[in-house]
Parts: C-alpha cells; structure tokens; sequence
C-alpha cells in the first residue's frame, strides 16, 4: 500500500493493539467463546491454533494494523517465543513501537 494512504491516520493505542489482536483471534480461529481469550490463553494448547493458523493470524493482523501504520511487519523471529494471547500483544506493541504507530 503506498504511504500516501496513510497520511492522517490515527496512531494505534495500546487497548486497539489488544483489541484487535483478539479480533483477528476470534476470526481466524472461528472462535464462538470470547471468554478463552485471556491473556494466558495458550494460542495452541487453549485455542487449537496450528503453525498455518498462527501464520493466518499474523498476516491478519498486519493487514489490518498496516493500513494504519507505514512499515509495520511482524517477523517470524518475533514469534519464536510468542504462546499465549498476552505474548502476542506484547510483540504486536513492540512491533508498533518500531514503526512509531503507537500512541
């Protein structure tokens, strides 16, 4: 998406980064239970995410956040320790630092 698109777009808050991490959650995984989504929800163990589903549900998240955000990407290495809902948010919002789309 070229960087004119996102002249004057809002920055991201942190509730926004939670929210619409759980969001993409709800949606890739087809989830009808809002109330697993805890922090401590293991994407794997609690929510039965799989490497396909995990790798769905990043690039949902950056194509929904990167419409808002110039060079926000979240790289596979950032990942690497990522198990529950909380730890996602937390790379979603060190994500977000880096880029300067947080508010």
């Amino acid at each position: 998406m070229p960087a004119e698109t996102h002249v004057g777009r809002d920055r991201v808050r942190v509730d926004g980064v939670a929210r619409c991490v759980r969001e993409q959650i709800t949606d890739v995984l087809d989830l009808d239970d809002a109330a697993r989504l805890t922090d401590d929800a293991d994407l794997c163990a609690d929510l039965g995410a799989d490497e396909l589903t995990r790798i769905d549900l990043v690039e949902a998240i950056e194509a929904d956040l990167g419409e808002r955000t110039v060079g926000f990407a979240i790289d596979d290495e950032d990942l690497a320790d990522v198990r529950t809902v909380g730890d996602l948010v937390d790379v979603v919002v060190a994500r977000l630092e880096r880029a300067g789309g947080l508010a």
